[in-house]
């Protein structure tokens, strides 16, 4: 029997499932027409594969939420390009209103790239989409890609949405140093899991994952402090709890623990993830 998840990149389709379910609420908080059809039947059955899974689909829909907020914000502010590094079935480009002139880079395995581009082939970006087909654990490429995009803009934003909690602490060290050096790559917005936030995936999804060659390993004890040491600090981050609490997405169990506050600093203990916003240092 072949495994549910047979390779990292079955989770965008994880994701795209949720985002689906969220866009035909009447009450959506934001519409992805593309969704449902990204995900397919492999979506939904890894979203329904584990309880953990399906009692905490608004962690997702926050997260989307928080990442189309902070790409409007940059865009408002003049950012000129959009790199989105392991893009998977981001449809950002396609239905946020974005103007014609933003630059925004689709980076991806060969294969995801792929199956996106041939399942939204009939449809048009609103803004001016360009696809990369790389693997970004091959630092060699990596570096060579981000030296040649790092010439090209003047002020881009990077994505790495559902990345970083893939990577080891070496690998996450690492892609923050080669992003800071590049010096027009001037704001990162990522989300981030607290160490007891990981052991809880781990515990109810490590299962599924096992075999695909995805493993949930990367919540640095510091917060976003990790990343100080690679050419970045921190600007703002939202937590996924209290931001889904004012959505009216949470479920009702959460809602009182929600209320509660969070404690201040490195949530370490705390079972916390967020969207941050760090600004290269260069």
């Amino acid at each position: 029997m072949e495994p549910l998840v047979e390779s990292i990149s079955d989770t965008a389709k994880w994701v795209a499932f949720f985002r689906a379910e969220e866009s035909e609420r009447p009450d959506a908080v934001f519409h992805d027409p593309f969704a449902r059809k990204l995900a397919g039947e492999k979506g939904e059955q890894i979203a329904n594969a584990a309880k953990f899974s399906r009692n905490n689909s608004w962690s997702f829909v926050t997260r989307t939420f928080l990442f189309d907020h902070y790409v409007a914000q940059h865009v408002r502010e003049g950012y000129e390009t959009v790199v989105n590094l392991a893009a998977g079935l981001d449809t950002r480009p396609y239905r946020m209103e974005l103007p014609d002139t933003l630059k925004w880079i689709d980076i991806d395995l060969p294969a995801m790239i792929s199956y996106k581009n041939k399942m939204l082939q009939d449809e048009k970006p609103k803004c001016q989409l360009r696809s990369v087909s790389i693997d970004l654990a091959d630092r060699h490429a990596r570096l060579a890609l981000f030296e040649q995009l790092g010439a090209e803009v003047k002020r881009a934003l990077i994505l790495t949405e559902g990345l970083l909690i893939y990577l080891t602490s070496d690998q996450a060290a690492s892609l923050a140093s080669d992003l800071s050096a590049q010096k027009n790559f001037r704001r990162w917005v990522f989300d981030l899991q607290s160490p007891a936030l990981l052991a809880m995936a781990q515990e109810n999804m490590g299962s599924i994952l096992k075999g695909s060659g995805a493993k949930f390993q990367f919540a640095p004890e510091e917060g976003e402090e990790f990343f100080d040491a690679y050419g970045w600090h921190r600007m703002k981050s939202k937590s996924l709890l209290p931001t889904a609490l004012k959505l009216n997405r949470l479920p009702e169990e959460l809602k009182s623990y929600a209320e509660m506050g969070e404690p201040p600093g490195p949530p370490r203990s705390f079972p916390w993830s967020g969207v941050c916003v760090l600004e290269n240092n260069e």
